[in-house]
């Protein structure tokens, strides 16, 4: 099986063989994937398989060689060697993004507001030079992550389907009942149903949950802060 075929067995196991779906959770244009698994079997450059292995939890060995399990055991990096093979481009797909900031109150909830993203109307929109692909922004609430996020503060997000360990989401879930929406470092947990939710503010304890209690989940890409004097 080469690399253009592990692609294919990427997208029909984990996205039941909708390229778009894998082609937004990956953060390329539905081009790429296109590229690579279409007619023209083209292949993938660098930066595709870093997003492939970031963003979707795919092993680099496996997607490299065809070597071990399909889904990372760990956050694990591509070999260096292989940037002599696989040309590094830049992570920026536009020159410069207009990224729609939402207000979570108007949109009643991040799950709806990423269901109805296309209609839901921004309240403003940032422009960053250099920033990689992102759905939106939000504005940060509470303190569990400070001093990294303080309240007030923005966070630009790429929605996604599934979790690579030890990086930072913006995630809704729900439990005994109750909604809940919050900004977390996600590590696997005890149990291989349960994920740990990990705060930056060593003042919040790490709480497991469900992993299937997640509704809604985003990968947090950059921070915006204004600072001010008073």
């Amino acid at each position: 099986m080469d690399i253009n075929k592990r692609f294919e067995k990427v997208i029909e196991t984990l996205f039941k063989g909708n390229k778009r779906a894998f082609a937004r959770t990956i953060g390329v244009a539905a081009t790429v994937v296109e590229n690579i698994v279409g007619t023209r079997q083209g292949k993938p450059s660098y930066d595709v398989l870093v997003k492939v292995c970031s963003n979707a939890n795919i092993s680099a060995e496996w997607l490299l060689n065809g070597r071990g399990e399909m889904l990372q055991s760990s956050a694990e990096p591509i070999p260096a060697e292989v940037k002599e093979d696989f040309k590094m481009r830049t992570d920026r797909t536009v020159d410069l993004q207009s990224v729609p900031l939402y207000d979570l109150n108007a949109a009643a909830g991040l799950v709806a507001l990423f269901e109805a993203k296309h209609t839901q109307e921004p309240t403003d929109y940032l422009q960053i030079p250099d920033l990689p692909p992102c759905d939106g922004a939000i504005y940060v609430r509470g303190d569990s992550m400070y001093p990294l996020l303080k309240s007030g503060d923005i966070v630009l997000y790429k929605e996604v389907q599934h979790i690579f360990w030890g990086e930072m989401y913006l995630l809704s879930f729900s439990l005994d009942g109750e909604d809940y929406i919050t900004i977390k470092y996600i590590q696997k947990g005890d149990r291989e149903d349960t994920v740990r939710l990990v705060s930056h503010n060593p003042h919040h304890a790490p709480k497991e949950i469900p992993a299937n209690s997640i509704r809604a989940l985003a990968l947090v890409k950059a921070s915006v802060r204004f600072n001010t004097m008073g």
